[in-house]
């Protein structure tokens, strides 16, 4: 049987990380195999649906590279992929289930799910009278207009026993099962029933999601056992926490991919790290591309635990995608961060002094800032003890650099290093006491993207000698 599986997100927001991570796992159990990955948009929650969230679970797949084999966009044998389009087969399924014994019609005033969610959070089974309506009585009521929810039946007795690919075989009694709302009055079914329906309609042949799900997965199995349909294999996966006590939570405000993305982090790095967040390749290797993920990835190497997430080992992985892209490709990732810089300087050299040296694309504001115009800074910024520089000695150092720089005509980095030591040689004083001065003269600011002489090839000629007239005259 060809491996198939689904990622169904509900369309409520950005992109959690912890579906994001489902959505990878799902997708590199079918590319593993040679199977196909299904996108399936589960929107039958209209209370929680989000305008514009379909196009971002579309928008984000994409871009980490994720590209599904069927689904709303794209279509398949086993359309709609859209659950709010398939109302009517969730309501003959339903009616079927009733007809097996497996369901029964509820006229309670609790009609919905989300009602017993909130009146009834611990899922306790209830007592519900209309369990013991005859099927031919509650079908006249039907007909007769009353309205009516279709709830699970749960007649069984003992203990249920499914395997799990991370947890193995999980016994579960099945008087702690509650007999939930399969179909809502509003005619949509809810996501135990749904899922069931469509993931054997759309041959799926794996099923992966959080482990919080393996308490209801008996009750799943249950209507796979009424219709006499064969149960996926169940993939269930630990949590990603924030700590050790708390969850990753869009609700608690944590970072979406989204967040990450503006943040500076690159959607690879991002998609590396949270493979490993939860799966191990089992050697010390840490730096995957996708396709490589697709050639290594093994469901059974998917952990038990919990997985924390750790934005510093995230950022330290982003430092090295950085350092991995091409110049021309680091270029056009750091071009939106130049927008603002609106004075003539050299991108290219910009960015090759930036991308040694910066872990997200989010530092660089704080590292061009300068570059726009030079702060106001004090002019204790001169001493430096390491480079033996003082006010006074860097004023006698630019005094010395200014005419000097503006006899050069080859304005590249290594042609002005050696012209700037020269100068230094010339007037008996450290490389450091020259170069040291020049470079707070050009920016300003204790830390920079790079040296005295990537400075000024950064912002040309004209405007370094500028830049050196101006500190002369702070510090005279």
């Amino acid at each position: 049987m060809k491996t198939r599986t689904r990622f169904a997100p509900s369309p409520t927001g950005y992109m959690h990380i912890g579906n994001l991570r489902t959505a990878l796992y799902e997708y590199l159990i079918a590319k593993s195999t040679g199977g196909d990955f299904i996108l399936r948009i589960e929107d039958t929650d209209q209370k929680r649906y989000v305008e514009g969230a379909t196009d971002i679970i579309f928008q984000t797949l994409k871009r980490v590279g994720m590209l599904w084999d069927e689904g709303p966009d794209i279509g398949g044998n086993f359309g709609p992929y859209v659950q709010s389009e398939r109302k009517p087969i969730y309501a003959e399924y339903a009616h079927k289930l009733v007809e097996l014994g497996g369901a029964y019609y509820c006229f309670c005033a609790h009609k919905d799910e989300e009602d017993e969610v909130e009146n009834n959070p611990a899922h306790t089974k209830l007592k519900d009278p209309c369990k013991l309506i005859p099927l031919e009585e509650a079908k006249k009521r039907i007909a007769n207009g009353e309205s009516f929810v279709v709830r699970q039946n749960i007649n069984k007795k003992g203990t249920s026993i499914f395997h799990d690919v991370v947890y193995g075989d999980i016994e579960i009694d099945y008087d702690e099962l509650d007999e939930g709302v399969l179909l809502k009055s509003d005619g949509l079914p809810t996501y135990n029933f749904a899922n069931v329906i469509d993931d054997h309609l759309m041959h799926i042949s794996h099923v992966v999601r959080g482990n919080e799900y393996i308490s209801s997965t008996p009750k799943y199995n249950l209507i796979y056992e009424a219709f006499g349909w064969e149960p996926p294999v169940y993939v269930h996966v630990p949590p990603v926490m924030k700590d050790a006590q708390h969850k990753l939570s869009k609700r608690n405000g944590d970072a979406s991919f989204q967040d990450l993305v503006a943040k500076g982090y690159l959607p690879e790095a991002i998609l590396n790290y949270i493979a490993l967040l939860g799966w191990n390749p089992g050697d010390e290797r840490e730096i995957f591309s996708l396709k490589e993920l697709e050639q290594v990835f093994s469901s059974e190497r998917l952990n038990k635990s919990p997985a924390i997430f750790d934005i510093a080992k995230l950022t330290w992985m982003n430092g090295c995608y950085i350092r991995s892209l091409s110049p021309e490709e680091f270029d056009a990732v750091a071009q939106p961060y130049y927008a603002n810089i609106t004075i003539p300087i050299n991108k290219k050299a910009l960015s090759s002094a930036l991308q040694p040296r910066i872990e997200t694309l989010g530092e660089i504001a704080e590292q061009i800032d300068f570059l726009q115009a030079v702060p106001d800074y004090d002019l204790a910024l001169y001493e430096n003890k390491k480079m033996k520089t003082t006010p006074e000695v860097a004023e006698k150092a630019l005094k010395i650099v200014l005419p000097i720089l503006s006899e050069v005509t080859d304005w590249s980095n290594d042609n002005l290093f050696e012209v700037l030591k020269a100068a230094a040689v010339a007037n008996e004083m450290k490389n450091g006491q020259v170069l040291y001065p020049v470079r707070i003269a050009l920016s300003g600011k204790e830390t920079t993207p790079g040296g005295a002489t990537e400075l000024a090839v950064i912002l040309g000629k004209d405007e370094t000698l500028n830049r050196i007239k101006a500190a002369i005259q702070k510090l005279a």
